[in-house]
């Protein structure tokens, strides 16, 4: 019966961890964009927020005045007050692994050193594990190993949680 406990406590920890941090982003990111600066304010991270629906214009489109239109409403728009489109701006996929921890992280422009030496722990340890559970395989995980698991996970979102707190302490979003 401890089996089964431990096996949805992996999965229950996942989804802790996806949660957490698509929420504490998306937090953030508003309390960025509630500062009320203007685009030429913030760093290039946080300002995409705001004029990426432009900017996929000039990747995408392949006639010329679109092209200039969506430039020069970049250029226009920089002395003006930053809108941050909030909706999907945090996106966790269907996975929530390092490399999409730390495409989340560098537009938020939290660096990513102090969790690097992790990133297996996050793939291998949680995300491949809760897969597993969550597709009907058997993997053995005794209650030790699901402790340290859940230690070493908390332990990452309380670090996230201090590098959130600390860029907007210190206006870290600032340009």
């Amino acid at each position: 019966m401890r089996r089964y406990f431990i096996r949805a406590g992996v999965t229950l920890l996942y989804a802790h961890w996806k949660g957490f941090v698509k929420t504490a982003s998306e937090l953030y990111l508003s309390f960025v964009g509630n500062r009320g600066l203007k685009y030429s304010e913030l760093k290039s991270c946080f300002s995409v927020f705001g004029l990426k629906s432009k900017l996929q214009t000039l990747v995408a489109s392949r006639q010329s005045l679109a092209n200039i239109d969506a430039f020069d409403f970049v250029l226009s728009e920089l002395g003006k007050t930053a809108r941050l489109q909030l909706g999907s701006a945090i996106n966790t996929e269907s996975n929530l692994t390092s490399k999409v921890f730390s495409n989340i992280a560098n537009s938020l422009d939290i660096q990513l050193a102090s969790y690097s030496s992790r990133f297996n722990l996050i793939d291998e340890s949680l995300v491949n594990r809760r897969n597993k559970i969550a597709h009907g395989e058997f993997i053995d995980i005794g209650g030790k190993e699901f402790g340290e698991l859940l230690d070493d996970v908390l332990q990452i979102m309380r670090e996230y949680k201090t590098d959130l707190q600390n860029a907007a302490s210190t206006a870290a979003y600032k340009r």
